[in-house]
């Protein structure tokens, strides 16, 4: 993956490697950023990639929940965390596109087929908890997409009968420009289960439909934008009977002076976002001969709202900033569940609210060998309205009817961070933070089920804290550009999934666990502790040629505490020890270009207890592509060459498998 150079940013020491990139429609980051590791990915990495999530995914350390990606992964493990401190469905960063969060307001995933790769011009990825900025959700980092405004149509048919469209207008009118953009993509899967395969097992499908219209105009030298989305998926799950559909549409509105170097700038910002997930769970009999529906989620509905205000002032070598926002989000989860003579047998509505409110400042000064400066953040947050209410649904009876307290507190989110132009063209940079998560209305009040297994939520959950610091190095020389250095992270109150029990029994209330089944529950652990190198180089080994090297290699340990004691020394559910990726580009002529890579992730395991491994993973990719006019082009893939990837490992260990090697064609179109 391409590192690129920062803009300039008003006598900044210059860091070629460590790239600050201005986002579109956003007041320009503060010049001590640069003492965070950054990466940046380009459109021609988005552009090549089938997916959003595979583009980002590729960046070592950077992973969804589970190895899947969103063509095949069930849309409530599609959470994304930009460090393996520990894996999360609900993931730990938070994903914006031109500054508007895409995190779920329910579950804190990212429906990834609402944001087509096609359509994007650039992603920036920033590690760690310094984006004081952006607030509680980016724990371990921010994602941040900027959308391109080129027309393009893009075309894609590929193995297991995969066919993706993308097409993007704009046009300008009186005032303003309206751009349009529409976006499909459907495949008819792979079964995952090889061995032990049954009468039951079925393809992971995909449909899934988005579509976003946009208004922009220039007034008086203010930026004023109006965007409106939306998105419609359904997915197989892989057994009979199982499934998920999820929809949702947001409504944003942004407005602000043009980002500039010097003087007053502004940003001004609102959305509103809903959505709904219908997701069926089953149960598997012997042999994988039939199914048994377990949990029917018929409705989700959720609803999340944001707004916030920001301003600075760059004077020569100060940069000031400060703005406050207020995020809240409210929504439940209506069940049925406990299938007994041929129906379900109770219904269950869960849910409740959650909003934060904050307010933060930063400031940089600059000379020029050094930047140094820092940012501090306040938020009053509260989970509130808790309820679950569980019914008889033949005779309406209340079997259960739980409410948990409200609770709240004020949280800090902090930076200290900077960078030192060294001799012969070396950069050091160094920073230091604290921030923190609320969870999200899923982890706090949805149970879920996968196969045998249940997972109890918990209302009663802490937000999770994170304290940190990291230390680099990078530089320039000739045709070699590199980056590395070291963090430490302290994840405290860390929700986990944590096993109560093993099969068979029966509880008061997750109700029957077979034989082969677990119960558990999210659960605060005392903490997570990780520590870390990464590592990226680029070599330009001629004009045409160059070689990317990058990596990523963690230590991570629970510290179970009293209540969770046997997890401790144990790695984290879903957290790789390392992940490391090699791409060579060869840009033949003007007009052909071939390129390929090997990653190779390692080990991880599928459950809280370290009983259920799956093995380190050697995957490669090729990619040839021709320009036959300027603008357009067309081009041959495969994905998955090699080593087929293991992505779970149920409690009878039996393996559930990523796709087979894939060969992939398309068309794009760009003006």
């Amino acid at each position: 993956m391409p590192l690129t150079d920062p803009p300039p940013l008003a006598t900044a020491p210059a860091d070629p490697v460590e790239a600050v990139v201005v986002l579109s429609r956003r007041l320009p980051p503060t010049p001590d950023l640069a003492g965070l590791s950054w990466i940046a990915v380009d459109r021609e990495t988005l552009a090549g990639a089938a997916r959003t999530d595979d583009a980002l995914t590729a960046t070592p350390g950077v992973s969804l929940f589970r190895r899947t990606s969103s063509q095949g992964a069930n849309p409530t493990t599609q959470g994304v965390s930009v460090r393996a401190i520990a894996g999360s469905g609900a993931g730990r960063a938070l994903v914006t596109l031109d500054g508007t969060p895409q995190n779920d307001p329910f579950g804190g995933w990212v429906i990834w087929s609402a944001i087509p790769s096609a359509g994007l011009a650039s992603a920036d990825i920033v590690r760690g908890a310094g984006s004081v900025r952006e607030g509680p959700v980016a724990l371990t980092g921010l994602i941040a997409l900027a959308r391109s405004d080129s027309p393009v149509l893009a075309v894609d048919a590929a193995g297991q009968g995969e066919r993706q469209v993308f097409a993007q207008t704009s046009q300008a009118v009186a005032g303003g420009r309206v751009s349009a953009d529409v976006a499909h993509d459907s495949s008819d899967g792979w079964v995952p289960v090889l061995q032990g395969r049954g009468a039951a097992d079925r393809p992971l499908t995909l449909d899934a439909s988005s579509a976003a219209l946009r208004y922009e105009t220039d007034l008086g030298g203010a930026y004023v934008g109006v965007r409106l989305s939306g998105y419609s998926e359904r997915r197989g799950s892989g057994l009979a009977g199982a499934l998920s559909r999820s929809t949702g549409a947001q409504l944003g509105l942004t407005a602000g002076s043009a980002p500039q170097t010097a003087g007053f700038g502004w940003r001004a910002q609102g959305w509103l976002t809903g959505s709904n997930l219908y997701n069926t769970s089953v149960a598997t009999a012997a042999g994988r001969a039939a199914t048994t529906p377990a949990n029917r989620q018929y409705d989700t509905p959720a609803l999340g709202f944001g707004a916030s205000l920001e301003a600075d002032e760059v004077q020569g070598s100060l940069t000031l900033r400060g703005g406050m926002d207020v995020r809240g989000a409210s929504g439940e989860s209506r069940e049925q569940f406990r299938y007994l003579g041929g129906a379900f047998t109770r219904n269950r509505v869960a849910g409740g609210d959650a909003d934060t409110v904050g307010a933060f400042a930063e400031a940089t000064a600059q000379t020029p060998d050094w930047t140094l400066g820092g940012g501090l953040r306040a938020d009053y947050w509260r989970d509130s309205h808790a309820h679950r209410v569980e019914t008889n649904a033949a005779t309406g009876v209340t079997t259960l009817n739980r409410s948990a307290p409200d609770q709240d507190g004020v949280a800090p989110t902090a930076r200290l961070a900077g960078t030192h132009s060294l001799y012969g063209g070396l950069t050091l940079r160094a920073a230091a933070y604290v921030g923190f998560r609320p969870p999200t209305l899923n982890e706090l009040h949805r149970p879920f089920r996968v196969g045998n297994d249940v997972t109890e939520a918990n209302p009663q959950l802490k937000p999770e804290r994170l304290s940190g610091a990291e230390l680099g190095l990078g530089g320039a020389q000739g045709p070699l550009s590199w980056t590395a250095g070291l963090f430490v992270n302290r994840l405290a109150d860390a929700v986990a999934n944590v096993t109560v029990a093993n099969g068979p029994i029966t509880d008061s209330v997750a109700g029957l666990i077979p034989a082969g089944g677990v119960l558990r529950q999210r659960r605060n652990v005392d903490a997570v502790n990780a520590a870390g190198a990464e590592l990226s180089a680029v070599a330009k080994l001629t004009p045409r040629l160059s070689l990317t090297l990058s990596g990523a290699f963690t230590r991570a340990r629970v510290e179970g505490g009293s209540g969770a004691a046997q997890l401790t020394g144990l790695r984290p559910a879903g957290t790789p020890d390392m992940a490391v990726d090699a791409r060579l580009d060869w840009r033949v002529s003007d007009t052909v270009r071939l390129s390929g890579g090997v990653s190779r992730e390692g080990k991880r395991f599928d459950d809280d207890q370290n009983l259920r491994p799956l093995r380190a993973d050697t995957v490669g990719s090729a990619r040839g592509e021709w320009t036959f006019q300027p603008g357009r082009q067309v081009y041959v893939a495969l994905d998955n060459v090699g080593q087929r990837i293991q992505t779970a490992r149920d409690a009878n260990g039996l393996l559930s498998w990523g796709p087979p090697t894939t060969l992939r064609v398309g068309l794009t179109l760009r003006r």
